[in-house]
């Protein structure tokens, strides 16, 4: 038995997913006549209370996209020092924008707005970069899956608008923050200019991310697409693997956050576990003691049929996801503790 719980990206479409994606009615989507990719859109865009949507073959794409559409060269943005558009998406808010960022320290990668408040530069001030966008990411990956109280992105939103800065939101696990807070969708829409949701982490689709905004952002959004070459053609049997997740996928969360909570719970018990980072949603983020050697824990997991992750700087990580059952967990479960 192989159990990869290096991500939640490594999950395959179900039998029912594939059957989807098989019958989807497709068009050529670069022309914008593909059915099936417009449903979708419409479909995130209401869930979020937003106007409209484009439908991304990545989050790192439909992220890259929104920093284009906020901001010139030789600006500036906010946003935590362990945040995605920084860390991992190939430096290209410099190549793509020709952007700096403001790196706050912020907790388990989530900042306040009095932290945003204190970031942003004097516009007057023309020695340094003119700030113009404040991105937040929910859940956060290096924060191990944390999730924002929805009232602190009220207030980042209101310094915002004093600031005439534009606020965007990496939703990469806004779907494991929702079943983990029970907060309404709907919300969203109301306080972030641009908002990525990603369909291929948590809900099990194989790709596909969705930028959502106004009707005129999302109109400037198609030609940033097409020039990061993210036009596509008959890419509804893609979306129709979304659209089933979304139906299908979000409510069985809670047994991804479950199970990496009882993960945590058998490894805080173990004598050979430093530390365990809080554990909200389906990320489990932990140190083991300085006599053990990282490599050799995951030679002996992965001896087990068991993958995790390495963060570097002595943590490790597990992400529950779809494809891990509980017959899986119950395996890792005994296996942790004969280690």
């Amino acid at each position: 038995m192989e159990i990869n719980l290096v991500s939640d990206t490594v999950t395959k479409p179900t039998q029912d997913m594939l059957r989807a994606m098989f019958h989807a009615q497709v068009g050529d989507d670069v022309y914008k006549q593909d059915p099936t990719v417009i449903e979708l859109e419409a479909k995130v865009a209401e869930m979020f209370g937003m106007e409209a949507g484009l439908f991304f073959p990545s989050g790192t794409m439909a992220n890259q996209t929104a920093i284009k559409l906020h901001t010139q060269p030789g600006e500036q943005l906010i946003a935590d020092k362990w945040a995605h558009v920084y860390n991992y998406e190939g430096g290209g808010v410099s190549f793509n924008s020709g952007v700096s960022c403001c790196l706050l320290n912020g907790n388990r990668g989530m900042i306040t707005a009095e932290q945003v408040s204190g970031s942003i530069n004097d516009p007057e001030f023309y020695h340094a970069p003119l700030t113009s966008l404040v991105c937040v990411e929910n859940t956060t990956n290096k924060g191990g899956g944390a999730c924002y109280d929805f009232e602190e992105f009220k207030k980042i939103k209101q310094v915002c608008d004093a600031n005439k800065l534009k606020f965007h939101l990496d939703g990469a696990r806004i779907w494991n923050a929702l079943v983990a807070t029970n907060d309404n969708p709907k919300e969203y829409g109301k306080v972030f200019d641009t908002i990525s949701v990603c369909l291929s982490k948590g809900l099990g689709a194989p790709i596909g991310s969705v930028l959502l905004s106004d009707k005129a952002t999302i109109h400037r959004a198609l030609r940033i697409r097409k020039i990061f070459g993210g036009g596509m053609r008959q890419v509804g049997y893609l979306a129709a693997a979304g659209i089933y997740a979304l139906e299908n996928n979000i409510e069985r969360l809670a047994d991804d956050h479950r199970r990496a909570k009882e993960l945590g719970a058998v490894l805080e018990n173990l004598s050979w576990v430093a530390k365990i980072e809080p554990i909200e949603t389906n990320i489990l983020i932990f140190s083991v003691q300085s006599h053990v050697s990282e490599a050799v824990l995951m030679e002996k997991l992965k001896q087990k049929g068991i993958s995790i992750s390495s963060m570097g700087h002595g943590k490790l990580r597990i992400v529950t996801h779809l494809d891990y059952r509980e017959v899986m967990h119950t395996y890792v479960l005994e296996t942790l503790l004969k280690l």
